[in-house]
């Protein structure tokens, strides 16, 4: 039995924001709008030259004065204008793209089911309450000034040290995580919109990865 290998190859699109879509019998669903803007081929990279095979894109449009050196000169070989970063997206087998290729919104279909990847918005400095979702404490008159803290948070003698890993305060937010197997409702080709259902990491006007779903 041959084991075929999902395909991987994705696109860098712009999130800008929620709305609904309503269907026929009067259901609204709500939808991430996500912009794809010209993603080009800048790189291909093969197991041979570079032990893996996978392509490097670009998405966007940048100042070259806004570039270093060395990334002028990569997007001066590739033949493309500049962009807003370099992402890679893993390639099964020998990769059948060229440098210079323009990826849209063709690759996906209306009902198909992808995972977004983006950086989570960032929240500064939290206490337990909002990062872990812990209970406040009596807010009482007995109680002085103590209404959020997070309470005890170690043993006795033995073992005498707090244990790794233990929910408290600290930074929230600004991480890359992954949103899992969402369906795409709607793909506008002329404005290069995709409507996938739900909510996507990341803030407004930030850059996302839509690829194909890894379990359906």
């Amino acid at each position: 039995m041959s084991i075929q290998t999902r395909p991987t190859v994705g696109l860098v699109v712009k999130k800008c924001g929620m709305t609904r879509i309503y269907q026929e019998d009067g259901s609204a669903i709500p939808v991430t709008v996500l912009a794809v803007e010209s993603n080009r081929v800048t790189q291909v990279k093969t197991q041979k030259n570079d032990g893996y095979d996978a392509i490097q894109v670009t998405a966007g449009l940048a100042k070259q004065s806004r570039l270093t050196k060395p990334l002028v000169g990569h997007y001066a070989k590739a033949g493309v204008e500049p962009g807003k970063g370099l992402w890679e997206f893993r390639t099964p087998g020998e990769p059948t793209f060229e440098v210079g290729a323009v990826l849209d919104t063709s690759i996906f279909t209306v009902g198909q089911y992808v995972d977004v990847q983006g950086v989570t918005i960032g929240k500064g400095f939290a206490g337990t309450i909002k990062r872990h979702h812990f209970a406040s404490q009596d807010a009482s008159h007995g109680n002085s000034v103590s209404h959020r803290t997070p309470g005890s948070i170690g043993q006795r003698q033995t073992p005498g040290r707090v244990f790794k890993g233990k929910k408290m305060c600290g930074h929230l937010g600004n991480k890359v995580r992954s949103i899992l197997s969402q369906k795409i409702v709607q793909i506008d080709s002329g404005r290069q919109l995709i409507f996938v259902k739900g909510a996507v990491p990341g803030s407004d006007n930030a850059y996302v990865i839509i690829r194909p779903a890894i379990k359906r």
